[in-house]
């Protein structure tokens, strides 16, 4: 598992438009709020999306760009925007490589059977690419609120 004080694990990812996001690009522009969440349109991953959009303006504010990243497709990843109107950047990692290096493919249990998936985990990342905060298992309803608080407190 990634700690703070880590450096943050480079990645290159296309969005909903198909446009490639990379942490690289954003290094020494802003902080980043880096969220990986388990399937577009279910309902945690819904509210947690929203919350995120709804607090974009403020995540702006504190000069932080909020990124959330699943393994669904960009097509998906278009459908879930525009259905939702989500004004954050939701890129696909299909391969799986950045949930790999962030620590958040996982063995999970669901109704008696163990598969693996996205553990929900945020990562504030700042300006020079170092973790400031790593957190894993989070519960989407409140934590877009919380995140910002610790992205203001940086």
């Amino acid at each position: 598992m990634l700690q703070p004080g880590d450096t943050a694990p480079e990645f290159e990812l296309p969005n909903a438009d198909l446009e490639l996001t990379s942490l690289a690009e954003l290094k020494n522009q802003a902080q980043v709020v880096l969220y990986f969440y388990p399937k577009d349109d279910t309902p945690g991953c819904t509210l947690e999306a929203i919350e995120f959009s709804d607090l974009e303006d403020a995540f702006a504010a504190a000069n932080s760009v909020v990124i959330g990243i699943s393994k669904d497709s960009c097509d998906s990843h278009g459908d879930f925007r525009d259905k939702h109107g989500l004004a954050i950047r939701l890129l696909s990692d299909e391969d799986g490589n950045a949930c790999e290096d962030y620590g958040v493919w996982r063995e999970k249990e669901a109704h008696g059977v163990r598969q693996f998936g996205i553990q929900r985990s945020t990562f504030i990342i700042d300006l020079e690419g170092k973790i400031r905060h790593a957190l894993y298992d989070v519960k989407p309803k409140g934590h877009a609120a919380a995140v910002l608080e610790l992205v203001k407190a940086l």
